[in-house]
């Protein structure tokens, strides 16, 4: 068994990981907001905080995986690098034949590593100064735009194109066209790759549906309850459409739907609200009074929907607890919370129940944890908070140990 994921707590056995590359360096200030980035990260110093994130969770027992190595051995095996290239084609803003054409055969000619390293990094207009096509008007009128291809700086956030529930996948479909390529990626790992394609694992949503859900907002609290916020990611339809598969093809039988504020500095659930523990969570304080949620149960038709006075109310009702710790970010002070919130300090990655890896620079919140009992784990996270995103967000937990 490959996949194995029914809490959100059990021991972290294996991970899938990017780790940042080229297409960090590839974001300017013009471009920032059409990539989903605050600011411009320094990538030495990134990849040096994301190798120690890598190392931390191995020196706990945890195996690594990587999508760019993934890919390129899918790519290596069989007649897909074609039909890749075409997928990656497909998501471009190229809008001449004649141009898509010539990308095309120059990315045929290269060895499957380096067609991985485009479809991540990007193809820049001087990265293929020589290319050949016939110009039409659309050329000259785009022609300070300096991609064929964009880049994908937002692989690094691994969690967000897909999720493990139980021993099935889901494959998300991204709110923003900036991402869509990411869960292209993670299709062609589970359609392809040996460690996916012999498990007979079963497929619970696919990035070709209709309605957005992101993996920031998929929890997974037990081996009977998944979480899922409505943000500004994740759509209720999204939710009921996942839940209704969920019910009907996996042991799944509750779904807690949590709505959060619609705004970017709260994308998903899991920048405001993450478990802990069997029994504790943390949470960011500025949003505890602005939360509904609703209890989704399979229906005939539908899933059947209830209403939940409250958050707690509600993990206490799906997780049969008599009470649940609500631990405030930042000590519960409300200047403190917002600052580290800005610093994903409530998107804490549990390896083990009670054991979470954390940013050091959120010390408040790091103390508050501790003196609750928490173990935590600190790593250096200054050049990799600037995609705003913390240790959960980075990592796509493959396989945790059953509770």
């Amino acid at each position: 068994m490959f996949l194995n994921v029914n809490s959100e707590i059990g021991k972290l056995k294996r991970v899938l990981l990017h780790r940042p590359g080229r297409e960090l360096e590839r974001i300017t200030p013009q471009y920032l907001e059409e990539l989903l980035f605050d600011d411009i990260p320094w990538l030495k110093r990134m990849r040096a905080e994301h190798d120690a994130f890598a190392l931390t969770m191995a020196n706990r027992g945890c195996e690594i995986y990587y999508y760019e190595n993934l890919l390129q051995e899918v790519l290596e095996k069989g007649d897909l690098k074609e039909k890749f290239i075409d997928d990656v084609l497909k998501g471009t803003k190229l809008v001449n034949p004649c141009l898509e054409q010539a990308i095309r055969e120059y990315l045929i000619s290269l060895p499957p590593q380096k067609v991985v390293k485009v479809a991540i990094e990007g193809l820049h207009k001087e990265d293929v100064p020589d290319l050949k096509w016939e110009y039409r008007l659309v050329d000259y009128v785009k022609s300070e735009y300096p991609f064929y291809i964009n880049p994908m700086p937002n692989l690094y956030f691994t969690r967000d194109p897909g999720a493990v529930i139980g021993n099935g996948l889901v494959i998300n479909k991204m709110k923003t066209p900036a991402r869509n390529r990411e869960t292209m990626f993670l299709y062609y790992i589970y359609k392809y790759h040996p460690l996916f394609n012999q498990s007979n694992i079963p497929l619970y949503y696919n990035y070709t549906d209709p309605y957005s859900i992101e993996g920031g907002d998929i929890l997974v609290l037990n081996e009977r309850t998944v979480a899922i916020g409505c943000s500004e990611r994740t759509s209720a339809w999204g939710i009921e459409t996942l839940s209704e598969r969920l019910f009907q093809q996996s042991k799944i039988e509750k779904v807690l739907a949590i709505q959060i504020p619609f705004t970017r500095a709260y994308m998903h659930l899991d920048t405001v609200f993450t478990m802990l523990n069997y029994d504790q969570f943390t949470i960011y304080p500025g949003v505890k009074n602005n939360i509904k949620v609703y209890l989704l149960t399979k229906g005939v038709n539908s899933p059947k929907i209830t209403p939940i006075n409250s958050l707690e109310e509600g993990l206490k009702k799906v997780l049969k607890l008599p009470s649940v710790e609500l631990i405030e970010s930042g000590g519960g002070t409300e200047i403190t919370a917002a600052r580290e919130q800005w610093n994903d300090s409530t998107n804490t990655l549990a390896i083990g129940p009670g054991v979470v890896i954390t940013y050091d620079r959120n010390e408040y919140t790091n103390e508050t944890l501790r003196k609750r009992g928490i173990e935590v784990i600190e790593i250096e996270g200054s050049e990799l908070v600037r995609g705003r995103g913390g240790p959960r967000c980075m990592s796509m937990p493959l396989f945790r140990e059953n509770l």
